[in-house]
């Protein structure tokens, strides 16, 4: 701009700032006293070259004056200075303002700053003065500031900015700088370099570590401002967090190996030490950054390869993400080992943030490692890789009939939560077949079934073939490897050790299935049963049941099941007779003495004696029988003894035949529910999930089912035991019948014994007397006394047996309605079948409606 020009502006600049003083009320002459003040201000604002904060438009500053100006009340200046505006922005071409977006904002400035104009310029508001070096006078001078140029220290005051702008920066950089001096004892590069050594864990000299801060501090001695020291504060909480993970990785491996630490443990301290390896790298980069020197303000940098504690905060900020992880990691798992630490840093990894999910993974698959290996190890092989007890699956030392069931089991608290529950117990199912099929069937088939099963799942049988993440390729070699692996040991239970032919034999044997051998049995070792229990001998026992097979169908069966089957003999107390404590057992051998267990074996042994005690009482039954008929034949014999004693014997046989069908309806009934309600109907039902059975654990499942169902609808479960009670006196009457029967046949016998030998002639009595010589020589015996008193002997005894008959029929009738009764009220369906087959006609009913 041309002298000339520069004056003209001048001049018109000084008419402005007189008429904007002279519109002031207060003032009261044409060239009031602040004009050189206002005039300078001005001067300073056009000299300016800050850059305003809005953006350039001019439409934009005409509205927001106009609805300033609105809001104030001002509507009719509003409308003066929209109609200026549209004037001003109107003109166009020589002579005209190109920059009016300029000009307005100007204005706009001016007249926010107005108020302070008219208030003199208070200099309390404004920014303090630069002193301006003199080039005329050689002096530094203070501009606007009412002081001399020998004064020293700042002076209050506006800010000109004259059109030497480089000149007045140096000047402000170099106050700025001489100010931090004065603030700080310590150097900023000095300052970088603990902090640098703090965050390796090592004091500096200014920057220590307290303990009863538990933290690196700057001392109090060292004079830096406070927004310094927050800062290295700040900074330092990386050294804290390092010196603390580190800390964990040093104690952790000074203790390895203990079960404490274990392999996941060791597999955690070597991912958080190689995330401090990666930091260590990022440590030497900023430490070579650090030898630079931190240039001045006011120094134009040519290459921004230095550190300054802003930049170093910076850069400190993903290692903090990192290491903040890593402490608190730390924190959680000093406390655990084994799955439970994965576990707990898996619950870590589930986080929104990238960074933080991508840290996690790449942490999760160096600790993982050890634990999937330890699943794979498991699945393919068998083996349990244990040594410090940190796997989810446990085993422990017993004996081969006990490995499925109790040589391995699940230990929860270590099961990460990245497995789920049913896949874990994939897991030691596959784990447990391969062991049984090992150590009990002497089997190894399974080896080939593993390799297929890996290959399926598209991975190796090798080590370190799996890792966190590969959740899909887990479930897959766990599918597969286990699908092969059950059906491997289902096809050798089957068919190599012939499953389905014993459980054949035991319902054939023990559940008295196989009928013509029992009924032998029973004529066999009837008699001997019939004896005291001490006096009998399992020895003969076990010749009879020899015989019994033998002589039955039972002799065709495989010779490795028949001597299986063995006699036992139950302890027995004073009194007991052979029947109390005779008994079949089965002798089941490994491998199948995993399903038939001990406790197994003795359900069967419950489930026998109440079938044997069954069959004993119908065996009873039909003996009683065998002396009844001939009875009734022979009684025609008796026509010459006195009419009432005759009808006094029919009455009594009537009586006993009466009751003896009463006992046969009820014990038939009974056994055709036993036999086909409960036992045909369970087996049916057992081979069916047999067929669908895909592993060992559904198998002992489905044999569990049909143990239970045959005991609760022989009504020995829990609930039906009231129900037992009823039964078992029901059957201990009906032997008890027995016994009359016997003794009735055996009167009726001798009574016909002695009628022969009355009216035989001469000559056959003394044979008659000598073939009865022995029973005539008993106390009390008929056959000594004559006919008279023969005769009074007989209506006697049949008195007592008839008598006898009542109270028995009175008993059983009694205890029939109590059972009856009862079986409404059992829960099982069966057992209400059972009511409708024994009262079908609704004679019991009929005869007590109250019931």
């Amino acid at each position: 701009m041309e002298e000339e020009d520069q004056q003209k502006v001048a001049d018109l600049v000084k008419e402005l700032v007189i008429r904007l003083v002279a519109e002031n009320p207060t003032s009261s002459s044409s060239h009031p006293p602040n004009l050189q003040t206002s005039l300078r201000y001005a001067i300073r604002i056009l000299s300016s070259r800050l850059t305003p904060s809005v953006a350039p438009d001019a439409a934009a500053i005409a509205e927001s004056t106009k609805r300033r100006l609105a809001t104030q009340g001002k509507s009719s200046q509003a409308l003066t200075f929209a109609d200026l505006y549209t004037k001003f922005a109107s003109k166009t071409g020589p002579g005209s303002v190109d920059n009016k977006w300029a000009v307005l904002y100007l204005l706009k400035i001016i007249s926010e700053d107005r108020k302070n104009v008219n208030s003199q310029l208070d200099s309390s508001i404004l920014l303090p003065n630069l002193g301006l070096y003199d080039a005329e006078s050689g002096e530094e001078s203070r501009i606007l500031g009412g002081r001399g140029s020998g004064e020293k220290g700042w002076s209050n005051g506006v800010l000109l900015v004259s059109k030497d702008p480089e000149n007045l920066r140096e000047i402000a950089f170099r106050e700025f700088v001489n100010l931090v001096k004065e603030e700080s004892e310590v150097s900023e590069e000095a300052l970088v370099r603990d902090v640098l050594y703090a965050c390796q864990g090592i004091d500096g000299k200014y920057v220590k570590f307290d303990s009863n801060a538990d933290g690196y501090v700057l001392s109090d001695l060292v004079k830096v401002p406070r927004g310094t020291r927050i800062m290295v504060r700040k900074l330092c909480e990386l050294g804290w967090l390092f010196r603390k993970v580190k800390g964990y990785i040093s104690e952790s491996m000074d203790g390895f190996p203990s079960a404490d630490v274990g392999t996941i443990g060791q597999a955690f301290c070597a991912a958080l030490q190689d995330e401090l390896s990666d930091y260590y790298k990022l440590l030497a980069v900023l430490e070579a950054q650090a030898m630079n020197p931190i240039p001045l303000v006011s120094e134009t940098v040519s290459s921004g390869n230095y550190l300054s504690l802003r930049r170093l905060s910076v850069w400190f900020a993903e290692p903090m993400v990192k290491m903040r992880l890593m402490a608190v990691l730390v924190d959680k798992c000093r406390v655990l080992r084994g799955g439970a630490r994965a576990g707990a840093i898996h619950m870590h990894a589930q986080h929104g943030d990238p960074l933080v999910h991508e840290f996690m993974g790449r942490l999760l698959r160096r600790v993982c490692s050890p634990l999937f290996e330890m699943v794979r190890s498991w699945v393919l092989e068998g083996e349990l890789e244990d040594v410090f007890a940190e796997f989810f699956i446990v085993g422990q030392p017993v004996k081969a009939e006990s490995l499925w069931r109790e040589g391995y089991m699940l230990h929860a608290g270590m099961l990460p939560s990245f497995i789920s529950q049913s896949l874990a117990q994939r897991i030691l199912r596959t784990g447990k077949s391969i062991n049984f099929l090992r150590v009990c069937c002497e089997d190894l088939g399974w080896a080939d079934a593993a390799t297929e099963a890996a290959a399926a799942a598209g991975t190796t049988t090798r080590r370190w073939g799996l890792g966190y993440g590969e959740t899909d390729a887990l479930e897959s070699l766990v599918d597969g490897a286990a699908k092969r692996v059950d059906k491997h040991l289902l096809d050798v239970i089957y068919n190599q050790y012939k499953f389905k032919e014993h459980c054949l034999a035991i319902k054939r044997y023990l559940l008295l299935g196989q009928g013509d051998f029992v009924q032998y049995l029973m004529d066999i070792v009837g008699p001997e049963l019939s004896e005291p229990a001490n006096t009998i001998s399992s020895f003969q026992l076990a010749g009879l049941l020899e015989t019994a097979i033998r002589s039955s169908n039972a002799q065709y069966d495989d010779r490795d099941i028949l001597d299986r089957l063995k006699v036992k003999m139950m302890p027995h107390e004073t009194g007991d007779r052979g029947w109390d404590v005779f008994s079949l057992e089965y002798d089941a051998r490994v491998p199948l003495d995993t399903v038939f267990t001990e406790s197994v074996m003795t359900k069967y042994l419950r489930i026998f004696n109440f079938l044997w005690k069954l069959r004993r009482v119908e065996h009873a039954l039909i003996g009683a029988w065998k002396t009844m008929k001939p009875n009734c034949i022979t009684s025609r014999s008796f026509m010459k003894l006195q009419k009432s004693v005759k009808l006094q014997l029919l009455s009594t046989l009537r009586r006993c035949q009466v009751l003896w069908d009463e006992m046969n309806h009820f014990v038939s009934n009974f056994q055709y529910y036993i036999m086909f309600e409960v036992l045909e109907v369970s087996w049916s039902n057992f081979l069916n999930e047999m067929e669908v059975a895909k592993d060992l654990d559904d198998l002992l499942a489905a044999h569990e089912k049909y143990l239970h169902s045959i005991v609760e609808k022989s009504l020995l479960g829990e609930r039906s035991q009231t129900l037992y009670s009823s039964l078992f006196a029901l059957l201990d009457l009906i032997l008890k019948f027995q016994s009359h029967a016997d003794r009735l046949s055996e009167g009726i016998n001798e009574l016909q014994a002695r009628t022969i030998e009355s009216s035989a002639p001469s000559r056959d009595k003394s044979k008659t007397k000598k073939r009865l010589n022995d029973k005539s020589s008993a106390p009390g015996s008929w056959i000594s006394d004559g006919r008279k008193a023969l005769t009074q002997r007989a209506g006697e005894f049949l008195q007592n047996m008839g008598q006898d008959l009542d109270a028995v029929a009175k008993e059983y009738s009694s205890l029939l309605e109590d059972f009856i009764s009862k079986l409404p009220m059992q829960q099982h369906v069966d057992l209400k079948f059972l009511l409708f087959r024994l009262d079908f006609t609704e004679f019991y009913s009929q005869l007590h409606p109250s019931t």
